[in-house]
């Protein structure tokens, strides 16, 4: 067999993929050797030809995230939306496949993993072929991987009937591969675009409600609701407390910022304290310190959620707005009540006396303050029963366009 070099004409190349002919494209990561993924005996000889076990799947080539539905089931918005962000680029997708895809592309699995190369030639030949392309890399199983036509052809040529000869891939590292077929989600292959990327791309698709207010206005009450819709609560104040005793990173940044607040690991909470509750500078400095740590791990906190696969998340936090955390947020509900009401509230929640009730409320922001930095504003001075319904008014307006 003559094998053809291609660098224009990608009709010709198209047709021998109809044929069921096997050649190899160019990507932005590596070569790939491709042929007509829902023809069984086309992808047959691509075993053949790279000596490939039959155990290991072949990933799909296609033009874009509409092929997802095409040739899979039960897409999660997930998956389209990693599509839509790195398409075309580095990334597989592994989903549920449906039975149009043939057995011997899925290895006799249930699923199949799909990738769109960045390559304006492969691109092209996608669109004229309106084929999906089984793509594997062009190379003797065990072999590295191609970055050029040449090496390609010194591979197979005669085996093969034809390489586009695309230049040399720039990226020449495989793509990465995420299975989403079910969640959690699992990274099986570590490649050109980093697992960091995924992850936050993944982060930024969550829901997010932030959730703040002072003491006794009801924030359980909302926060309880909305984990009953799904949701993942993030409760800063509790963060808070275990990272001072498991966060050394942010101990030692505050022990620099405040020399010998720190001993043997553990925070001196009296010492600190004489220091910042009575300098309004020093109290700025520690919350700048806090404040970063805390988003760093409510960041990584809402990544692990999301490659559960989760959609819908919380953030809890008196100091929601200040910290920065509130721009995380899609939408931030300020729960306000009346003084009297709060003071009440907290001494038969804590039992204590009506005057430390009141030394708490009044060290805390007042209701205006809420009022002109949320959102949305929920009031609870009624009963429990009133409250929820106002939540869940709020929440479904919130949720409404998912």
């Amino acid at each position: 067999m003559e094998t053809k070099i291609f660098t224009e004409k990608l009709s010709e190349a198209a047709k021998l993929i109809a044929a069921g002919e096997l050649v190899a494209v160019p990507t932005e990561t590596v070569y790939g050797l491709a042929g007509n993924g829902l023809d069984a005996a086309a992808v047959e000889k691509i075993y053949e030809v790279k000596g490939r076990p039959e155990v290991k799947p072949v990933s799909l080539m296609v033009p874009g995230a509409a092929a997802m539905t095409k040739y899979c089931e039960a897409v999660p918005k997930q998956a389209k939306y990693l599509a839509e962000k790195f398409w075309p680029g580095p990334l597989t997708i592994v989903l549920r496949a449906k039975d149009t895809v043939p057995e011997i592309v899925r290895a006799g699995g249930e699923t199949v993993a799909l990738r769109c190369p960045d390559h304006p030639m492969t691109l092209e030949l996608l669109k004229k072929a309106k084929l999906p392309l089984a793509a594997p890399s062009a190379n003797p199983s065990g072999a590295e991987s191609p970055k050029t036509a040449r090496q390609v052809m010194d591979y197979f040529d005669g085996k093969i009937a034809a390489v586009i000869d695309g230049g040399r891939c720039g990226i020449g590292t495989e793509s990465t591969i995420i299975d989403m077929s079910s969640a959690p989600y699992k990274i099986l292959r570590r490649g050109a675009l980093s697992e960091e990327s995924i992850r936050s791309a993944l982060a930024e698709r969550l829901t997010v409600i932030g959730i703040t207010g002072g003491t006794g206005c009801g924030k359980t009450t909302a926060l309880r609701l909305l984990e009953k819709k799904g949701a993942m609560i993030i409760d800063c104040d509790a963060l808070y407390h275990e990272m001072l005793e498991t966060n050394a990173e942010m101990l030692g940044e505050i022990d620099r910022v405040f020399p010998g607040s720190v001993t043997d690991g553990k925070l001196d909470r009296k010492s600190l304290g004489a220091v910042v509750f009575s300098n309004e500078a020093a109290l700025e400095d520690l919350n700048a310190v806090t404040h970063h740590y805390i988003g760093l791990e409510v960041q990584r906190l809402l990544e692990d959620w999301a490659m559960q696969g989760g959609a819908l998340a919380a953030i809890d936090a008196i100091a929601l707005i200040e910290s920065g955390l509130g721009e995380r947020c899609r939408a931030v509900i300020g729960v306000i009540a009346d003084k009297t009401t709060r003071i009440e509230r907290i001494m038969k929640r804590d039992g204590i006396s009506c005057e430390y009730a009141m030394m708490r409320v009044n060290a805390q922001y007042p209701n205006e303050y809420f009022e002109a930095n949320c959102k949305y504003i929920l009031r609870n001075d009624g009963s429990e029963k009133d409250f929820e319904k106002e939540c869940n008014k709020l929440f479904k307006e919130v949720l409404k366009n998912g």
